[in-house]
């Protein structure tokens, strides 16, 4: 059974055309799982005119988005779970090949994935694994993440590792990836399988390449989530 885990927060602009992609690759046993933290435009209303028995629909406690993730992974009932952003475009064989490196063996896939403009009309980047010259390794992660959410999957074996997160953490995804690394088996699969929006809402500054964040606040996420990667190895 597949999880689709979907955190929403005022996505009405693409939200639709990110489910028709997804629902066009699930069976009738999958499920999209949507936490959506309190969305003050029609959000909600397109996803509901879907009116798809698979789209499941809970609402977050408005504590952002790493909270909103976490609570669409609580409630994912799948033996596999994807993350999935709200404004992207799946490509058409995306399960498929990801179920597939889980059948040889990996716990979690990162998938590459094309960077386009805001229509998706104009590539900026045609592969993230080379533009943020991504690399397997814990140490290596820690200086320059490369586990982009709407890019990973993994087996519901993490969601126990990986779960509750952490407070303070810098973002949910570089800790699934790196608790991933520390303890399961990890692949990076170069096919591109999602067509991502890059425009001045994305939640993630992965993907730009341009960091928000000062130096010295950059030191201190690192620090923060190694010491809660040796708290939960005490644990």
């Amino acid at each position: 059974m597949i999880s689709v885990c979907i955190a929403t927060y005022n996505g009405e602009k693409f939200i639709k055309e990110q489910i028709e992609s997804v629902l066009l690759q699930l069976r009738s046993n999958d499920e999209i799982i949507i936490s959506d933290d309190n969305s003050l435009d029609h959000t909600l209303k397109i996803i509901k005119e879907f009116k798809d028995d698979r789209i499941k629909i809970f609402k977050g406690n408005g504590k952002g988005l790493i909270s909103n993730f976490e609570n669409a992974l609580t409630k994912a009932s799948g033996d596999y779970i994807f993350l999935c952003d709200q404004d992207d475009i799946w490509v058409n064989n995306k399960i498929e090949l990801c179920v597939a490196d889980f059948q040889e063996g990996y716990d979690l896939v990162l998938s590459d994935c094309l960077i386009f403009d805001s229509d998706t009309k104009e590539t900026i980047y045609n592969s993230f694994f080379k533009f943020n010259n991504s690399k397997k390794g814990i140490i290596n992660n820690l200086i320059n993440n490369s586990y982009i959410g709407c890019c990973m999957a993994f087996k519901k074996e993490l969601k126990n590792k990986i779960l509750p997160f952490p407070k303070h953490i810098p973002m949910h995804d570089s800790w699934i990836g790196i608790n991933a690394e520390l303890y399961f088996s990890v692949n990076y699969n170069k096919n591109k399988l999602i067509n991502y929006r890059k425009h001045s809402k994305n939640a993630s500054h992965t993907s730009s390449g341009i960091s928000k964040y000062s130096f010295l606040k950059k030191v201190s996420f690192r620090i923060i989530t190694v010491y809660y990667l040796f708290v939960r190895f005490l644990i």
